[in-house]
């Protein structure tokens, strides 16, 4: 008897429990916006009802000492109706090294017209939330931790959310947790990209666990989850890193004539290929975002995630990009945090 009461007890609880509410949304990287009927497909399938516009990068200008905004966007098409706009702004780590609270409380200001004016171009009376991008260290910290400070109060009573990386997750006591009202953890680009080898510095799972697990459950805000679906080919010569060619499709590295597989990932090239910036003997890495992976690394972070509602972000919102992938994959990626 006493057992089945137990039991009942369990089972009731277990019953209460709520599900975690799950919300599909991606990031729009582009600086161009217009309407794509294939991307507004997947907004559509995926109940998208929100979409992460970068609406600009915050740089050193020429001088050295005033931080410009740099390829801001441009809307030739308005957003759809159904679509709230979040403006995501990008602040390169340099622009808070060397500052002053004077300068900073300049740039807040500054952020926000832009944001605003912006926000209108693309058709919106207004947004619910702004957040910021910034890959900040302990030396930049209080800089930056200031700067969100005087961003918040411009906001009235807007939400202002900041990007998570690993190693912030990690390192919480040396890196801060930042002033803001939400974070999202970007799961993405966790390997030494400038590393030679056959690894996918995009998305790596047993790099990932060796900056979350506890470290995640430890984290003292809920945070929402940005996952890649992004590709790129990195080239090496003489096995040193030269950099990403965005000319180099996967494709291309399967030209018999032109390339020699090395295996795995590795691609040599035969001949100097100048179209391509390389030359005879380069080796190209091609790094991928494949859905079996997404899902791995997705199921090992629900295991750790806070209770309560999170979404997923997918970068980013790109015909070429996204069509690799099913509705089904997406959805079931995201069905795996739930």
């Amino acid at each position: 008897m006493r057992t089945g009461f137990l039991l009942l007890i369990i089972l009731s609880f277990a019953a209460c429990k709520p599900d975690r509410k799950v919300n599909t949304s991606f990031y729009y990287w582009k600086t161009v916006y217009r309407q794509n009927a294939v991307e507004n497909a997947y907004l559509q399938h995926l109940h998208t009802r929100q979409l992460y516009v970068r609406i600009m990068d915050v740089d050193m200008g020429e001088n050295g000492a005033d931080p410009i905004p740099v390829s801001p966007i441009i809307f030739q098409d308005k957003l759809a109706d159904t679509i709230q706009i979040i403006p995501v702004v990008f602040i390169v780590n340099d622009v808070l090294r060397s500052t002053t609270p004077g300068k900073l409380n300049i740039l807040a200001n500054k952020i926000k017209t832009f944001v605003d004016g912006k926000v209108q171009q693309a058709g919106k009376a207004g947004y619910q939330e702004l957040q910021i991008d910034c890959d900040w260290t302990t030396q930049t910290r209080e800089n930056y931790f200031y700067l969100l400070k005087q961003i918040k109060p411009l906001l009235a009573g807007k939400k202002l959310s900041v990007t998570l990386r690993l190693h912030q997750v990690k390192n919480q006591k040396t890196s801060g947790i930042p002033p803001a009202d939400g974070v999202l953890l970007m799961c993405y680009n966790m390997g030494n990209l400038r590393k030679y080898g056959p690894q996918n510095s995009i998305i790596e799972v047993s790099e990932l666990k060796k900056y979350l697990g506890e470290n995640l459950a430890a984290y003292p805000m809920a945070m929402d989850i940005g996952l890649p679906l992004f590709s790129w080919a990195v080239v090496f010569r003489n096995k040193q890193y030269i950099g990403i060619d965005k000319r180099i499709f996967f494709d291309i590295l399967n030209h018999q004539k032109e390339f020699a597989s090395g295996g795995g990932n590795l691609y040599t090239a035969k001949t100097d290929l100048p179209a391509y910036g390389l030359q005879s003997g380069d080796e190209v890495r091609w790094e991928n975002s494949d859905a079996k992976n997404i899902q791995t690394i997705t199921a090992y972070i629900g295991r750790f995630l806070k209770p309560g509602n999170v979404k997923v972000l997918y970068f980013h919102l790109d015909e070429a990009i996204v069509k690799k992938y099913t509705y089904e994959e997406l959805e079931n990626t995201a069905h795996l945090l739930r």
